[in-house]
């Protein structure tokens, strides 16, 4: 009995001293969350986004990003590393490309060309011919640790997120494992960045978001729309602005939406004006009181990865308009299409974008 008794003691001083210094590998930051708003006006639960019709990508998943290229054909990109090309209906689908890395989001320049923001390579450039060209992956000398999203303007110019400059993907096991870290140390080192193709340059545009994910342009493309997932806020910033840092962000930035109610992902242009903004995930009342507390978060890592307080499944997306009226909101509180990233826009259907779907959503209008 007594061998038991020790045993049992010196299991629990383990655990404990386990709980208290294994080491992890984020240094989290305190932030005074303010009280998460809940499901009102304009966001009031609906099921608009429940039901969706579904387009089979065979045992491909994780539709992050869809685009239609010049050619009229969708594109999509998906967890296996593939960039998927295919009627807009989903007939004749094919692989058009392997990055050997992650492309998250994407955009067509003026020739074709497919640029793609690359997790784990930076910031690609992928011809009709499919060869695949680096644009750039540093800025400064410094890697783009975790390109995310990417708008290429009028002018050529590319405009494209650093999520995180402190976790890379391909050093933490994936897109979605950097994600978790960052967004649970919240030291808000993800930035904006500028690409001239022109000058072969690459220049920090703002800095200091807690995980800049999407990023749309203004339709007059003097103001970018940026997604600051980790702090549940979308931003305006001047396409001018350069090195800006958003904790005083001064005259050329301002936040547009604060507080919203899930993670805001990627950031698409619709039709007639509109923005439209996905939620991977909706809020969650123990990771928000966990914000003031740096100490609870280290604690959470050394869980098993089952307990980890990850946010219920919800599918909710929204349109707004450049000054900020929201126009359209669409949600599935059962999350059947579970990390509705975005939303990509066609004359007559709504495509749903997603971080782990199986299949790739879509809606008639």
């Amino acid at each position: 009995m007594k061998k038991i008794v020790l045993t049992f003691f010196a299991l629990l001083i383990f655990l404990v001293l386990y709980f208290l210094f294994w080491p992890v590998p984020i240094k989290p930051v305190s932030w005074s969350v303010p009280a998460a708003p809940g499901y009102a006006a304009p966001h009031a639960v609906n099921t608009k986004l429940a039901n969706l019709k579904m387009i089979s990508l065979g045992k491909e998943e994780g539709p992050e990003h869809i685009a239609i290229g010049k050619d009229g054909k969708l594109y999509t990109t998906v967890t296996s590393g593939n960039i998927l090309r295919m009627n807009p209906d989903g007939s004749a689908q094919e692989v058009f490309v392997n990055t050997g890395g992650r492309v998250l989001g994407f955009d067509f320049d003026a020739a074709g060309n497919l640029i793609a923001a690359d997790a784990v390579k930076g910031l690609l450039s992928i011809g009709t011919d499919k060869i695949i060209t680096l644009l750039t992956d540093k800025v400064n000398g410094d890697p783009i640790r975790y390109a995310d999203a990417v708008v290429v303007a009028k002018s050529g110019k590319i405009y494209l997120s650093d999520a995180s400059t402190r976790f890379a993907p391909k050093d933490w096991g994936g897109t979605f494992e950097a994600s978790i870290l960052d967004i649970l140390e919240l030291s808000s080192t993800g930035r904006i960045l500028l690409y001239d193709p022109e000058k072969k340059t690459t220049v920090v545009v703002a800095r200091g978001l807690s995980f800049a994910n999407g990023v749309a342009l203004s339709q007059d493309e003097k103001t970018l729309f940026v997604n600051e997932t980790g702090k549940f806020r979308v931003w305006k910033i001047s396409v001018e602005a350069r090195d800006l840092d958003v904790f005083s962000p001064g005259s050329q930035a301002k936040v547009l939406f604060d507080n919203l109610p899930g993670y805001p992902d990627n950031l698409m242009r619709g039709q007639n004006g509109k923005i439209w903004l996905g939620f991977a995930k909706p809020r969650n009342p123990t990771i928000d009181k966990m914000a003031a507390s740096p100490f609870m978060r280290q604690v959470t890592l050394r869980l098993p990865r089952a307990l980890w307080p990850v946010p219920k499944a919800y599918g909710h997306v929204f349109a707004f308009t450049e000054d900020g009226n929201v126009v359209a909101d669409m949600q599935d509180p059962g999350g059947a299409y579970p990390e509705t990233t975005g939303v990509t826009e066609t004359a007559d259907r709504l495509y749903i974008q997603s971080l782990h779907a199986k299949g790739l959503g879509w809606m008639n209008k």
